[in-house]
């Protein structure tokens, strides 16, 4: 048995050794891509969704060691956090940016496994927790901004315990066990939950839910960060005013992915109808949809109704989100009317959306066949170019040193913009810096690509050798130049050795049968 002398030493062997120690765990079930090129990322909203959960959970962590759950303390300590804490503002604005990302991140990833078909593979486990598991995000992003406790977050607590009691049976115990028996109980349940409840419960679906494979592409990971973050740089978020209990609230309407539900209660129907029965049916539908949907192939073309059912639902979404926002701005009229939404009106249009949707799914479907019947054609008549954009090594050498010139401009203006006191400026270049890393980081896969796909060396063609006449008839002129010029080096000259090669009748222009008397005698001859 042959003995290795060679010794893992310092950080090469302590890899080593975490790689066999997790040879046993759980992670070595998932297998982990890395792409070597640019992929698109609708394939993995998925993983990009359980990154910015990461981003999450580090955020809300660091925010917990000045958070006060307290009912008179909550508005105040993060106040403190935002102006006060070295770095609070860019922690808190990170962690209120990331929550709205991962819900529609979450929303974006559901529709794109629907359109496509993703459940059709034997994947109904993994798309009902999906669903379960978008609905559960909602609800973390929902006591997120609700533990603050400003007036728009006593909209959203007032709200949300009316519906909670409008359930038949069992809404007041649900009501007692997540809002308490008051003021003073709701910051720290809410609390409970947000940071332990439904983490937990988000983790346990998320177990279910991951499939084997996942793609972690580091160029788009960085990108979303990036984009997090510039995100709060330019739109800073707030504090709102702190809710005072004898001071009447004003208006104001709650986050964009409630929204939606808040225009079927201004229209004051039935709470539990609007606000709990039309939630509760459209995301059973969801649930369903993998046994309802009997098409046998995946294309959204190739499934009519399913694909004009997913449509409709989205226009419904766009426009009861947008008049969820919408108030009058005239103060003259009355607050109450301001904010009622005339049923009739919104049932009426939420009726006429489905043989518009309907309707437009149609049209694209006959479209995109009608699109890919062309495309058939043109390839039977011929191949077809594709547009590619491909860059030479001096392009990509020179693309990287500006990148890294900007890199260091970017973390020098970012570090000037933390000293000066510019909060959202110093935050904004900070998500630069992460979008040009992933610039960075993908020119140089793309980079690395175009190295594999070099094309071979042309042939080396293979000269002959040359009878030294020919080689010194072939001398260039400027070596005859210079010994017409006077100053002729006398080398001396080798002699080579010749090989004589055997001449024949024929080359010599003579024919046996011309000459007869041609013998030995003739050589003796002077």
């Amino acid at each position: 048995m042959a003995v290795s002398l060679h010794r893992r030493t310092g950080a090469v062997a302590f890899f080593y050794w975490l790689w066999d120690g997790l040879d046993r765990t759980i992670f070595t079930g998932i297998k982990f891509s890395f792409p070597a090129r640019f992929v698109s990322p609708f394939g993995f909203l998925g993983m990009l969704t359980f990154v910015v959960f990461v981003i999450l959970g580090i955020s809300g962590a660091l925010l917990m060691f000045y958070y006060q759950p307290v009912l008179n303390r909550a508005w105040d300590s993060v106040n403190f956090i935002n102006n006060d804490v070295p770095f609070g503002f860019h922690i808190r604005n990170i962690h209120y940016h990331a929550s709205n990302a991962m819900v529609l991140l979450a929303i974006l990833h559901m529709y794109y496994q629907y359109f496509s078909g993703r459940y059709k593979i034997r994947n109904e486990i993994l798309w009902a927790t999906g669903v379960i598991l978008g609905t559960v995000t909602i609800l973390e992003a929902f006591t997120g901004y609700d533990v603050i406790f400003s007036e728009r977050a006593e909209l959203a607590i007032s709200i949300a315990a009316s519906l909670t009691t409008s359930i038949p049976v069992a809404g007041p115990t649900i009501r007692d066990a997540m809002f308490g028996s008051g003021f003073s109980d709701f910051v720290l349940r809410f609390y409970a939950q947000h940071v332990f409840l439904l983490p937990i419960v988000m983790l346990g679906l998320m177990a279910v839910h991951f499939p084997r494979f996942l793609v972690f592409d580091v160029p788009m990971v960085m990108a979303i960060s990036g984009a997090i973050m510039l995100t709060g740089g330019v739109f800073p978020i707030d504090m709102g005013f702190k809710f005072e209990p004898t001071v009447p609230p004003g208006v104001t309407v709650p986050e964009w992915y409630l929204t939606g539900l808040y225009a079927f209660l201004r229209t004051q129907y039935d709470k539990f109808v609007t606000g709990v029965l039309w939630p509760g049916l459209f995301i059973a539908s969801f649930l369903l949809i993998p046994f309802i949907d009997r098409y046998k192939k995946f294309s959204w073309k190739d499934r009519p109704l399913i694909t004009a059912f997913g449509i409709t639902g989205i226009a419904q979404i766009m426009v009861t989100t947008y008049w969820g926002f919408y108030i009058p701005s005239d103060s003259k009229i009355p607050l109450v009317e301001r904010l009622v939404i005339d049923p009739v009106f919104l049932y009426t249009v939420m009726i006429l959306l489905v043989p518009v949707g309907f309707g437009f799914s149609y049209m694209m479907i006959k479209l995109a066949k009608e699109s890919e019947r062309k495309a058939k054609l043109a390839k039977e008549k011929g191949p077809k170019k594709v547009a590619t954009i491909n860059l030479s090594q001096k392009w990509i050498n020179w693309l990287i040193v500006a990148l890294l010139a900007f890199q260091v401009f970017l973390n020098i203006a970012a570090y000037n913009a933390a000293l000066v006191g510019m909060k959202n400026i110093s935050l904004f270049f900070i998500g630069i810096i992460l979008i040009v890393f992933a610039g960075f980081f993908h020119l140089y896969r793309y980079a690395l690509n175009q190295a594999k796909n070099t094309p071979p060396p042309p042939p080396v063609p293979i000269h002959e050798d040359k009878p030294k006449e020919l080689v010194e008839s072939t001398v260039p002129n400027s070596k005859l130049s210079d010994q017409s010029s006077g100053t002729v080096t006398k080398e001396p000259k080798e002699i080579a050795q010749q090989i004589t090669t055997p001449k024949i009748q024929a080359d010599l222009g003579i024919g046996t049968n011309k000459i007869s008397d041609f013998g030995s005698s003739d050589l003796k001859t002077p």
